[in-house]
């Protein structure tokens, strides 16, 4: 169960990665961002795209525990949603987001696969 688990959230950062290396413009527009540059548009290539995919990667070989990176990948990628998601909910105070899409959506989403990361191996 382990390898499906920590495959979904694989399969989910590797559909943001490569939308974000494609069609940055696409990936971005639901949060309301202009991308009016090609500096902007690096920007979105690198951390949504790049990064992305390098998670996705490397929570492959988290999934079929390579090297034994199994439990430290799992977590280190739920901080870094779990983190994402605490971002949100300042967010939500700072500045009330109008509507549940994108901006929570996201939260769950990211609360979800950070829970489903641990989940995996504990």
């Amino acid at each position: 169960m382990t390898p499906v688990l920590i495959g979904l959230v694989a399969v989910f950062f590797l559909g943001m990665g490569l939308l974000g290396l494609i069609a940055p413009r696409r990936l971005i527009r639901p949060f309301g961002i202009t991308l009016d540059s090609a500096t902007a548009r690096t920007e979105v290539r690198a951390v949504y795209g790049g990064f992305g995919v390098a998670i996705a990667v490397l929570l492959g070989f988290a999934a079929f525990d390579v090297g034994g990176i199994q439990r430290g990948v799992a977590i280190a990628v739920a901080a870094a949603l779990v983190g994402m998601a605490f971002g949100r909910l300042v967010a939500r105070f700072a500045e009330r987001p109008e509507r549940f899409y994108p901006s929570w959506l996201y939260f769950w989403v990211e609360l979800v696969m950070a829970a489903l990361l641990v989940v995996s191996v504990l």
